[in-house]
């Protein structure tokens, strides 16, 4: 204990892989501390807004003997201040966004804990909600998330200075020292002195340590031939996005948004040309009938499926065509406005199929009922993919769950897809030996994508 300050909260990070529980672990955490101290502080969990109501619905389900607030407005929205509120809570569950705007009163009030659910959530070091985090008197703080680590080890940085302030207090000397020579040099004496470090704060489980608990997962990468009409204006833009770019990749910081777009705009296209010119719009897909063709075999078989995509536009598109081929469906994007009620009424449904949008669905929902997964793209970083599986392929599946992949033949798509294995082969593990984290795009990852 003697690298942490007097005063300073201790805690740590949970960071088992997605769908083993982590927030069993903490209701079971809690419970027992409320056996041990009867009638103290409440426990402050603060979550993504979509993930709120899931921690009431699981405190109800496995500590009914808990009482939990939940926060949905701001104070001043309810006319009350915190303490009534509150009062005589075991646990209160707040948003992100709410915890920022009433961080006043919360900061003013007594906890026993804070929990931070997507604990991703607060990884910039200067954003506003790490800065709540940070100085929020607690005694203790724990961060829960399958992925400490994204992008580059400063945000796993992040997310102990909150935990455990004292272990690496200044993030310059982090990066200096840890860093920079793991990412960019990859070296390995520095990397296993930084895991025996982190070790007794960090709490991990991966999917393989607990490989008798699940059940198999098979996963499989289709790839997709273009319609000739497709094909043809995937190469006309593939071609002025090329001569545009490359000029542009040797100063990445100052052209960084001209070339995301340009990305997205191939990315799009890959997908369906009518995404990028209504001209396009009667080009066939090649994909959604692709996709169609297995979805069919799925519902006859009774099965249920999942259908992820980052683009909503694409998701419509096949919506449509569901609806044209009189396959029901559910549909979850950023804009749902009655969210818990389109899962429930596909968890406790008859729909075959939930199309969710990968920003939408990407941590939060438990729905092992579908045994199905069809990413439709391609995202830069595994782990949001992985999120998006693991939404089935989680404790509580007694099935074997089927993954496929679709990827655009001779597109962009694989060449995002052999961009992940390439980082996945080049990255070295701070978790453990099968967890990677990538940086992001280089100079020379953009010039491969236009290869």
């Amino acid at each position: 204990m003697a690298d942490f300050p007097l005063g300073t909260p201790t805690g740590g990070i949970l960071a088992d892989d997605m769908g083993l529980g982590k927030t069993i672990q903490t209701l079971a955490m809690i419970s027992q501390a409320r056996t041990t101290n009867p009638g103290g502080p409440p426990f402050l969990i603060v979550a993504p807004t979509s993930v709120v109501p899931n921690w009431a619905h699981e405190a109800y389900r496995f500590t009914p003997d808990l009482t939990v607030v939940t926060l949905s407005d701001t104070l001043k929205k309810r006319g009350a201040n915190l303490a009534d509120t509150i009062a005589g809570a075991d646990i209160v569950v707040t948003s992100y966004t709410l915890f920022r705007l009433d961080f006043d009163a919360h900061e003013a009030n007594t906890w026993s804990a804070l929990f931070l659910d997507e604990a991703q959530m607060a990884k910039n070091q200067r954003s506003k909600i790490y800065q709540c985090c940070r100085r929020l008197p607690a005694p203790m703080k724990v961060a829960i998330t399958g992925t400490p680590i994204e992008n580059n080890l400063m945000e796993l940085w992040a997310l102990l200075s909150i935990t455990a302030p004292g272990l690496f207090p200044n993030p310059k000397q982090f990066k200096q020292l840890y860093a920079e020579p793991i990412e960019k040099l990859g070296d390995k004496e520095l990397l296993h002195q930084l895991k025996r470090r982190i070790a007794p704060l960090v709490r991990r489980r991966t999917k393989e340590m607990v490989a008798d608990d699940l059940p198999p997962k098979q996963e499989q990468v289709l790839e997709i031939d273009l319609h000739p009409k497709h094909r043809k204006a995937y190469e006309t833009q593939l071609q002025n996005e090329r001569r545009k770019i490359l000029g542009l990749v040797d100063d990445i910081d100052k052209h960084r948004i001209t070339i995301l777009r340009s990305l997205t705009t191939l990315r799009q296209l890959a997908l369906h040309a009518g995404l990028v010119d209504d001209t396009h719009a009667s080009v066939p897909s090649a994909k959604i009938d692709a996709l169609l063709e297995h979805l069919e075999d799925v519902v006859v078989s009774g099965h249920r499926a999942l259908v992820f995509s980052q683009f909503t536009g694409f998701l419509r598109l096949v919506r449509d065509r569901l609806m044209y081929d009189g396959i029901s469906y559910s549909y979850l994007d950023g804009s749902t406005r009655n969210r818990a009620e389109v899962i429930d009424g596909f968890k406790n449904g008859s729909a075959p199929v939930f199309l969710i949008s990968l920003k939408a669905g990407g941590f939060g929902l438990n729905l092992t009922e579908a045994d199905y997964v069809f990413i439709l793209d391609p995202w830069w970083n595994p782990a949001t993919e992985a999120q998006a599986v693991d939404r089935t392929h989680r404790i509580g599946q007694n099935r074997n769950v089927m993954v496929y992949r679709l990827l655009s033949h001779n597109t962009i798509e694989q060449k995002v897809n052999a961009l992940q294995q390439r980082k996945a082969q080049l990255s070295s593990s701070v978790l453990d030996d099968g967890t990677t984290f990538g940086s992001t795009l280089t100079a020379d990852d953009i010039r491969g994508l236009f290869d």
